[in-house]
């Protein structure tokens, strides 16, 4: 099995590389800078869509979408894809200049495999252009929500229209000024079968009985200019031309957005250590201490090589993966998909936390991307599903597949 990139996206890649060092890693701070200053909550530097405007004309646009995306699809394989999203990551967030960013990403996929006509042209297009972002409103305050069947929001026809009371929080990307609709996953059918029971509606943010509680903090960050926020739904009314796919298919849309995106996600971590591992190698070679520079320090080189053999397994993890959801789809490829979701974001935030130690009290100040890499991955291990539940998932698997 060979996992060497084709002549074709060895020349994306380059080309991509070249951006990031001509547009992106010179203005990384000045990004973080103008999105941690509270005078500028919720928004964007002012040089953010001139990038999106420069990576259009470069044609790094939307490469996210893997070809049986058809007409939307640039016609990467997952596979294709996989090192491409590698680079983007190293800045965490260049990949919303490339319009490949979370949770557009999955929401794009969604309105590209499930959504109407009508759906793809109000909501899909605007997206796939970088005009609006959106938000996936699953996620419950009063329920566990690792298991999806426990969303309690409420879904009602109601003529031509379906009304929506619940409450959601942890809702990505919904802070942003740009923020134009949600994707809400809620309860529609309570009598049926237990995965039947939940629909996914369309909701425009300036609907009526919808509104923003609160800013939600994580490891006290807003997370500016998208942000987390808890929400209310209270009679909500929305036509019922918005919903996706049919009642009672919540479950299955929800399964189906995380196919590609899972993968895609795993990657960003292995792009988000190796921008760690490069700055600890960078700062070890520069820095002295007691007599000699700390990359002559035994203990130093452990942590080195630890953190190239955990980032060099879990590329070729996640390569393995891509590859046999290309070849088997979703279902084929579950098992590599939890191993991607349990390995990734613990690898790199191990790999991040070797770093802050190398660069000493500099790791967890703003000078670096360190501490940002480091607090993402951890809240990451909760936010896209609890490693437990990705675990028990695989564990009961092995079992199964041990008996046969």
């Amino acid at each position: 099995m060979s996992f060497t990139p084709s002549d074709t996206v060895l020349a994306m890649r380059a080309r991509l590389e070249r951006f990031m060092d001509e547009h992106i890693y010179p203005v990384e701070r000045a990004y973080y800078e103008f999105v941690e200053d509270q005078n500028n909550l919720w928004k964007y530097p002012p040089f953010f869509e001139d990038l999106k405007s420069k990576a259009k004309e470069a044609g790094i646009w939307n490469w996210f979408l893997p070809r049986e995306y058809e007409p939307w699809s640039p016609g990467l394989s997952n596979l294709e894809f996989a090192p491409l999203m590698e680079v983007m990551a190293k800045v965490f967030w260049a990949q919303e200049v490339f319009n490949c960013s979370a949770p557009d990403r999955g929401n794009m996929e969604v309105l590209a495999k499930y959504g109407t006509p009508a759906q793809q042209e109000q909501w899909l297009k605007p997206l796939l252009n970088g005009e609006i972002r959106s938000a996936y409103a699953m996620t419950e305050p009063q329920v566990a929500s690792s298991d999806a069947t426990n969303m309690e929001l409420a879904i009602v026809r109601d003529g031509d229209h379906y009304v929506l009371n619940g409450r959601k929080w942890w809702i990505t990307g919904v802070l942003s000024e740009r923020c134009q609709v949600m994707l809400v996953m809620g309860r529609s059918n309570p009598e049926a079968e237990r995965h039947s029971q939940h629909s996914t509606i369309l909701v425009p943010i300036d609907t009526p009985g919808f509104r923003i509680v609160r800013p939600l903090k994580a490891f006290g960050s807003y997370h500016s200019p998208g942000g987390e926020g808890e929400l209310v739904f209270e009679d909500v009314r929305v036509p019922r031309e918005n919903l996706i796919l049919g009642e009672g298919r919540g479950f299955e849309i929800a399964q189906g957005r995380l196919g590609p995106g899972r993968f895609q996600y795993a990657m960003m971590f292995v792009g988000m250590a190796q921008r760690c591992l490069d700055l600890m190698c960078q700062r070890v070679g520069d820095r002295v201490a007691f007599g000699e520079p700390l990359s002559k320090k035994t203990s130093i080189q452990h942590e080195i090589a630890r953190s190239r053999c955990d980032i060099e397994q879990c590329r070729l993890l996640v390569l393995a993966a891509a590859d046999k959801m290309d070849r088997e789809g979703p279902k084929g490829a579950r098992d590599f998909i939890s191993m991607v979701k349990i390995v990734a974001p613990q690898m790199c935030q191990t790999v991040a936390d070797r770093a802050t130690q190398a660069f000493g009290g500099k790791g967890v100040s703003q000078d670096t991307p360190i501490q940002h890499v480091f607090l993402t991955s951890r809240f990451c291990r909760i936010a896209d599903g609890p490693d437990e539940v990705h675990m028990s998932q695989l564990g009961r698997w092995t079992q199964r597949d041990a008996k046969k």
